[in-house]
């Protein structure tokens, strides 16, 4: 199936994927869209930030005792799991049929791994007392988003926009670091047209920047330079070498 042509279910499948509630082949299918086509990758990385955002603004909770002592639990089990998985390995590594009962086996513990992590998340989502319901519905609206990759194609800046608060939100998910000597510029790439900057970004994980519907409106691309330490002046180009880039996609809010 298209995902990109069915914008509802991508959204539901982003969020089931930051949630870690989508498992299994369904997840692995997922994942291996998203790496392929940028407006997958884009829906879930974007996803990832909202419910890493709302996880920030929870108040403190100390969960109850028991909460731990299930955790404890659920990690000695899967402890003792992948013990006897791998006896069973160094067993079946000694018969003919290694090749195939090997790798099933492996599959098995990564499996049965991913279920406790996905019911660890659960709990702790409890634990907190995250209300998703009322959170996801106050998120921030997001009509333009992109994925801006390094030339190996390499995600390391996801960028947002955001018509209610008329910002530009922008994300790391790569490990550049700048230096302290250098600044980022984020420019727009207008068909037919200079580069046209955005804002110069500071070396923080996440930052906003002010910018209306017609700084991003029919522009299809976005870039990020690396120049000299506070940007270029007002009214030049880029200087510097192009270190990211990627596609702006217009979403349906």
């Amino acid at each position: 199936m298209n995902l990109i042509a069915h914008p509802e279910l991508l959204e539901l499948l982003a969020a089931s994927h930051a949630l870690g509630t989508l498992r299994g082949g369904a997840r692995r299918r997922f994942e291996a869209l998203a790496r392929e086509q940028a407006p997958v990758r884009a829906a879930a990385l974007v996803w990832q930030g909202r419910l890493a955002g709302m996880t920030e603004l929870q108040t403190s909770v100390a969960p109850d005792p028991a909460v731990w002592t299930r955790i404890r639990n659920m990690i000695d089990a899967e402890q003792s799991a992948l013990a006897i998985e791998r006896q069973r390995d160094a067993a079946n590594a000694r018969a003919d049929s290694e090749p195939r009962q090997g790798g099933w086996l492996r599959s098995l513990a990564l499996w049965r791994g991913a279920t406790a992590a996905g019911a660890l998340a659960t709990v702790l989502a409890v634990a907190v007392g995250l209300n998703l319901r009322d959170q996801l519905h106050n998120a921030p609206a997001v009509q333009y988003v992109a994925v801006l990759s390094d030339d190996k194609d390499a995600a390391s800046m996801l960028v947002t926009f955001d018509p209610k608060k008329k910002q530009l939100v922008l994300q790391r998910v790569g490990g550049f670091n700048e230096g302290n000597d250098k600044s980022l510029q984020l420019w727009a790439l207008p068909p037919g047209g200079a580069p046209r900057s955005l804002g110069v970004l500071d070396n923080a994980p996440g930052l906003r920047l002010a910018a209306s519907e017609s700084d991003v409106h029919a522009v299809p691309a976005l870039a990020i330079t690396l120049e000299a330490k506070g940007g270029v002046p007002p009214g030049s180009g880029p200087k510097g070498p192009v270190l990211f880039k990627g596609a702006l996609i217009e979403k349906t809010i």
